[in-house]
Order: C-alpha cells, then structure tokens, then sequence
C-alpha cells in the first residue's frame, strides 16, 4: 500500500482527499499544524473510513520533522496543500504569505530530492488567470497580474516548479488548478470550517440559513452577467478530492522529469444568485440576503474548460450544484448555532 504525505491534511480539501485516498488503496500520512483545521477531523475520519490515520502535528517549513516522517515511512509522494490561503489577510500581511507559501514549497522540494521521493500534486488556484479575456479558461489561457499576494504566492509556486522541473531533478509534478470548492462530504462528519467570519460564499450561506450571520451580502449587481452577479465555476469538494487521486495516479506512469497544469472545475459558471437559489430550493428554506456595492479585487467571471483533465486523466465532476447546496446545509446542521 503506497503511502503519500498530505500537507495540510486536516483542511478543508485535504481531509476529504484523505478519505478518496483511502478508497483507493493509498495510505495517507497527514501532516498539519492545525492552525486552520481541527484535531477532531481526525476522529471523524476514523469513522467514514474504519480507520485510524497516521498523523503528525507540525510544520511543513519544519525540515527535521520532514525528515522523521520520511525515517518512520516509506512515501511514495507528496500531495501539497498547507498554505495560507485567505485572500483580504494577504494584502495586510503579504510577508507573512510569501515567507510561508514559498518557503514551504522550497523546503518540501529539497526534502524530496534528498529523500529520493519522485511525485507531487501542488495546489494551486484558477486565481492565477484573473479576469480572462475569453471564456471559459483553458490551460494555455495567459495568466495574468495576481489580484492579491495569496494569488501571487500560487503563480510563483508554480514558475518554481517549471524551473526545478526543467532541472531534471527526477521528479513528476502536477499542478491542480481549482475553482471554487463548495459542499461536504455525503456522511456529514467533514467538511469547510471556516475560522471567524466566512471569506466565500457557500459557508457565509449556510451560517446566514443557521442564524450564526444576520444576513447575507451579495457583492453587486451591475455585473454582465444574466442577473448582474459575479459567475464562478463551483466543484463539490468530493470531485476535487477525485481528482487528486486520478492526478497521483497519472503520475506514476509518467516519464521522470514531468510537470504539467490541469484546470479542476464543472467546466459550468454559475451566479452568485443561481446559488443561492439553488441552496433555497434543494434545502426548502428562505436565505435573508440584500445586495450590496461590489467588492474590490473581485473579478466579473470566470469558469473552465476541463477537457484536458477529462481526456488525460480520465476525470469528470459527477456532483450538481444541487448536491453541494445540500451537502453543505447538511454539514452545517452538524456544527449546531
């Protein structure tokens, strides 16, 4: 049974790339600081997976707790989320996000060459194309100018990879560019806990529909869009997690010295109105929003096109906007007022 170190497993996205990991035969070994996330995530997935998984607190910038980790098990690759990843606390701290974001990278990099581990899956973000001139975005789509620090930190992660990758130091790397993950998983038992005030959308909705928020704003209406709200492309965390499988995976049967990109989306924009009526419908209830002026830093639209992950990596999404709307109300009837 290969086992691969998840940075950051504890997360949002990681814990539920930990179950599909296990699903499909992987040992994960989840390494966090717990400075986003919950050790009680940990518990819960004991018990959608029947099993309890090596854990080891801890920094990822920490290269002799690495190096431990690497002593006690035998990895046969790294799948890199731990990140700061909130886009407002960037630009009051932007040191704070390239010390950590970057620097987290190059450690875990020189810790896998002198270990000898050849595969990584980074996390990265559709927030590297901005506001895209034509939709939806592909692959090849230029990237441009970061509209934060935490945008920037993934669009230097990924120039960091290219380079070392054309250094031929015998690794395979492949770069997931999400969209917007929304929903929980099926159980119940995890799913996004959000520290504070929610920063996106989905879990703003469902505290709003709990009564933890007053209400909820909607960042303008004036867009150019069908009801004049920003469109984003919204992927169930459950397909995400997925897709960093079939991306490790797929990276076995690679040549050493490989490295490419993949969007991770529905391939299907959808408005923020479009959402918040599909929570409404699917979990019979009445959200109490307002609109308001628009956001700075917000771009109009965006969505993918997933033909390249679709044909050379065999993945499609399988859940509705439905199901995330469901999953998450769900998840967050579990977390009480």
């Amino acid at each position: 049974m290969k086992k691969i170190l998840i940075t950051g497993g504890a997360g949002y996205i990681g814990s539920h790339t930990a179950v599909e990991l296990i699903n499909a035969g992987f040992d994960p070994i989840v390494l966090d600081d717990l400075s986003n996330s919950d050790e009680k995530v940990l518990d819960r997935l004991e018990e959608i997976s029947g099993r309890k998984l090596t854990f080891y607190k801890g920094d990822c910038n920490d290269r002799i707790l690495l190096d431990q980790i690497s002593f006690e098990h035998e990895l046969a690759g790294v799948i890199h989320f731990a990140a700061f990843k909130a886009v407002g606390e960037s630009t009051q701290f932007p040191l704070k996000y390239y010390k950590n974001n970057l620097g987290s990278l190059l450690v875990l990099l020189e810790f896998m060459k002198d270990q000898g581990i050849k595969d990584l899956v980074f996390s990265s973000s559709c927030t590297v194309y901005g506001q895209p001139d034509q939709l939806p975005v592909t692959e090849s789509t230029p990237r441009k100018e970061a509209e934060s620090p935490y945008g920037n930190t993934k669009k230097v992660c990924e120039d960091i990879l290219v380079d070392y990758v054309k250094s031929k130091p015998g690794i395979r790397v492949i770069s997931l560019r999400y969209f917007n993950p929304v929903g929980a998983h099926p159980s119940s038992k995890i799913g996004e806990l959000p520290l504070g005030v929610p920063n996106n959308l989905v879990p703003y909705i469902t505290q709003t529909a709990a009564g933890i928020r007053k209400k909820l704003t909607v960042f303008g209406d004036d867009y150019d869009t069908p009801d004049g709200t920003c469109i984003r492309d919204f992927i169930h965390v459950m397909d995400l997690a997925d897709a960093h499988v079939k991306a490790f995976s797929f990276l076995n049967h690679q040549e050493m010295d490989y490295y490419d990109v993949f969007n991770v989306g529905t391939g299907k924009g959808n408005t923020v109105l479009e959402v918040i009526q599909a929570f409404e419908k699917v979990n019979d209830l009445k959200l109490n929003y307002e609109i308001g002026p628009r956001r700075e830093g917000d771009i109009e639209k965006i969505w993918a096109d997933t033909k390249k992950i679709n044909e050379e990596l065999g993945w499609y999404s399988k859940y509705s906007l439905e199901d995330s709307m469901r999953d998450s109300w769900n998840w967050q009837k579990t977390l009480g007022n």
